[in-house]
């Protein structure tokens, strides 16, 4: 007897503050509280190495926005991992957040580039938290991610 493996979703999130450890405790959450039946994997980008991409079904990303940019780690991440995984994650459905205390722009442009040359498959257009924090930033993350594990459990992507 076989039993297939669940499939899972990685969340690699940089939360660097108070709100944005909120931001990643909800998109958590909302996928356990629904109780999904896939893995998840939560891991900061400093802590997420090639392997963790390699063995994922599904991605979210959670980015700050820093100087018209993502963040420094998780533009590190990208740089560790990219070419390690480049030939082998072709079709992954991802989805990603930005808190963006201005624009989101330049942050949401470079991730778009990023998963094109990965031939990774964008399940949303990218999620812009514009501006000074909002409680409505909770409930756009938690359906975000809740969106990705139900269409991964369901076989949509």
């Amino acid at each position: 007897m076989t039993t297939e493996r669940k499939k899972v979703l990685l969340m690699v999130i940089h939360a660097p503050s108070a709100n944005t450890k909120r931001l990643q405790h909800a998109a958590y959450q909302a996928v356990t509280d629904a109780d999904v039946d896939i893995e998840l994997v939560l891991k900061s980008p400093q802590d997420t190495q090639p392997e963790d991409v390699l063995a994922a079904d599904s991605l979210l990303l959670g980015t700050t926005e820093n100087l018209a940019y993502m963040s420094g780690l998780t533009k590190d991440f990208f740089d560790r991992c990219y070419y390690p995984i480049l030939e082998h994650t072709q079709g992954l459905p991802c989805a990603v957040y930005i808190r963006a205390g201005h624009d989101g722009t330049g942050t949401k442009n470079a991730l778009m580039t990023i998963a094109t040359g990965l031939r990774w498959q964008w399940v949303q257009a990218p999620l812009i938290l514009r501006g000074e924090w909002q409680e409505s930033f909770i409930d756009e993350v938690s359906e975000l991610a809740l969106t990705l594990a139900a269409g991964l459990e369901a076989g949509i992507y």
